[in-house]
């Protein structure tokens, strides 16, 4: 029975692909001269895992490039080279061949040859035999006699399954010398209980080499936790007695994965996906069955009650921890900004220093893949637009450096992402002049948070001139509306000559809100808990008409624009206005009365899209299903407060 190894591609692209997020992050961590030996051993580990991952499953391309970054990195590591700012910069651009080529083998994607060819180029200017100066220091570092390394190579029975031939591995080894090979067939069952997928054999190794024992030891990384491993040095043949114990005190090193330790599994995207709706609607039903019960006599169902209260509770449960299968660390976002932030200041001849701060906070994947765009071009406008150059700061009384920050933090049941720096802030008067200019309305008696949200309008943009980094108008709309179409908002907050500070709250996930039911008629609707100011029963004099139909309500020394939930969504109510409720709304720093029936609670509720199964309906965000089995409308609060302001704009 043969091995498909096609099926292991997608995991080899995976990693490889981390790997190269470990390679970028290490080498800005060397550029910030804030590397260590472990650190550059991680660098190297990563590079030669790609490579040897590649030579695996025949993607020569990938193996022959990686071959000369590893062989440079190996010159870092050794301390045969200097990370200076240049060679950071072409082994960062060689990283980005790699991708480049990873892309290519996966996808069939065009290969750029000139920059294959340019950039192996300048790697082989730092190879030994045309530059590297190798003095007594360095020299020290490696072996200068042989040595003999018995190792005991034991590969775990399911190591076929990750795509790892260990004929390769041997092979790989015998490159460092002379190997003797001796293997060990004691794990072989009999031939009618053997599964030709498994790894039986082990291999008892003799390598007789000048490699030293990081070489050795780099030859396993690919397999590191899927074997275990004894690597020990042999003593030296010697007449005397006591040359024969000169390594032996040295202990061997050994490698063996933890049957106690922390362990991973690679599950696709779209089974948890799968798994998530599966619960969304257990959790449908059991809403079903509790409201059914409300009916019953509690002291003849006692049973019954108590085995639903218990059902409710670990449905609970497991809805959380299936949902925890689906969050990342917002680190998959923030791990990839260091590298724009540093290639974004080159271009534009700016100092800058990013910090990160609250990497471990967790968000949904499906938020996380959908706001990483946004962010990218907010911290790009942070750079372009918000942070001076090093003469204009050193002008103003500020370092020559600035700052960009990244923050992640849970509040109650959000994730707030800020982006600030310490730049030039907003101009009100430049901002109002601009929005005038391209016909935004605008008026000088706005607050300064009206004025902010002014960069969010369609065509928006305070550059002087064209670049290829901003000035074109397009994209903090489209910011704002991605962030909107999350369910989520987007705040500013500046001050002139001190800096820029945008904050983003979004919900922790995109399959389950926690909402407030309203009852609009015979109908319900459900509010986003997150966008609920207040809820209140106003007075009669509290209420004003201004010319024609619109209405607006006093709200804490304020006028809001009152709309009837009734009215835009052509529902008929079921009592006169007296018995009105308002429910005092707000998205993107504006803030709505929204008049309803009646406030029936709040719920988390599980999200179904409307626009995949009927349309997209104005106002609307999605749809649920309710303990009752009726469905109820999830309103789109910033859709709401916009189509409800357009008219008064006109």
């Amino acid at each position: 029975m043969g091995i498909d190894i096609q099926r292991f591609h997608e995991t080899f692209f995976e990693e490889s692909r981390e790997g190269l997020q470990i390679l970028e992050a290490g080498l800005l961590a060397l550029d910030r001269g804030a590397a260590d030996p472990d650190a550059l051993n991680r660098i190297f580990r990563a590079a030669h895992s790609i490579k040897g991952g590649a030579g695996t499953f025949g993607f020569t391309a990938i193996a022959d490039f990686t071959h000369g970054v590893e062989s440079t990195l190996d010159q870092l590591r050794e301390g045969r080279l200097t990370p200076d700012r240049d060679l950071i910069d072409i082994l960062l651009r060689a990283a980005d061949v790699m991708g480049m080529l990873l892309d290519a083998a996966q996808s069939g994607d065009d290969v750029e040859i000139d920059a294959i060819t340019a950039t192996q180029q300048a790697l082989a200017a730092y190879q030994p035999q045309t530059s590297i100066v190798c003095d007594d220091a360095t020299a020290s570092l490696a072996p200068t006699t042989e040595i003999t390394w018995r190792i005991r190579f034991q590969p775990h029975e399911a190591l076929f399954a990750s795509g790892n031939e260990p004929l390769r591995l041997l092979r790989e080894l015998s490159g460092l010398g002379a190997l003797q090979v001796e293997a060990d067939p004691a794990r072989l069952p009999p031939l009618d209980t053997l599964d030709p997928e498994a790894c039986y054999l082990g291999w008892t190794l003799t390598l007789t080499t000048n490699a030293s024992r990081a070489q050795v030891e780099e030859i396993f990384a690919w397999v590191e936790d899927e074997c275990d491993l004894e690597i020990e040095p042999l003593p030296a043949p010697s007449p005397g007695p006591s040359a024969a114990t000169a390594d032996g005190d040295e202990p061997p090193a050994r490698r063996q994965s933890a049957a106690g330790g922390e362990s991973s599994l690679r599950v696709s995207v779209d089974k948890i996906d799968a798994l998530i709706n599966l619960v969304g609607e257990l959790v449908i039903n059991q809403a079903m069955l509790q409201q059914q019960a409300q009916d019953l006599d509690p002291v003849h169902n006692e049973m019954l009650l108590s085995g639903l209260s218990q059902l409710e509770l670990h449905t609970r449960r497991l809805q959380e921890a299936v949902m925890a299968t689906r969050m990342v660390p917002m680190a998959f976002v923030f791990n990839r900004f260091p590298r724009v932030v540093r290639d974004l200041a080159g271009r534009l001849g700016k100092r800058v220093q990013l910090e990160t701060l609250g990497e471990s906070t967790e968000l949904d994947r499906g938020v996380i893949e959908r706001i990483t765009d946004p962010l990218n071009h907010i911290v790009r406008n942070s750079l372009d637009h918000g942070l001076e150059t090093p003469e204009q700061r050193r002008a103003a009384g500020k370092p020559e450096t600035g700052t960009v920050t990244l923050e992640a933090s849970h509040e109650g049941g959000h994730i707030v992402i800020r982006v600030s720096d310490d730049g030039r802030g907003l101009d009100r008067d430049r901002l109002l002049a601009k929005a005038a200019e391209r016909g935004i309305p605008c008026q000088e008696s706005m607050s300064n948070i009206e004025v902010w949200q002014l960069i969010f309008a369609p065509g928006f943009s305070t550059a002087a001139a064209v670049t290829d980094v901003s000035g074109r108008g397009v994209g903090m709309d489209v910011v704002k509306r991605n962030i909107t179409n999350l369910g989520g908002q987007v705040e500013v907050a500046s001050e002139t000559g001190r800096g820029t500070d945008i904050t983003i709250r979004l919900p922790l996930t995109l399959a389950i809100l926690d909402g407030m039911t309203v009852a609009v008629g015979a109908e319900n609707y459900i509010i986003p808990l997150h966008s609920v100011v207040e809820s209140l029963q106003p007075g009669g004099a509290d209420v004003r008409r201004l010319a024609g139909s619109s209405k607006v309500v006093r709200f804490r020394e304020e006028f809001l624009p009152l709309v009837s939930a009734a009215a835009f969504f052509g529902v008929e109510r079921a009592a006169g206005d007296n018995g009105a409720v308002i429910v005092v709304v707000e998205s993107g720093g504006q803030r709505l009365a929204l008049q309803v029936d009646d406030l029936l609670g709040q719920q988390q509720v599980v999200i179904k899209s409307l626009e995949a199964n009927y349309r997209h309906v104005a106002g609307v965000a999605g749809a649920t299903i309710l303990g009752d089995g009726r469905v109820a409308l999830i309103l789109d609060i910033g859709e709401l407060i916009g189509a409800t302001r357009r008219p008064a704009a006109a």
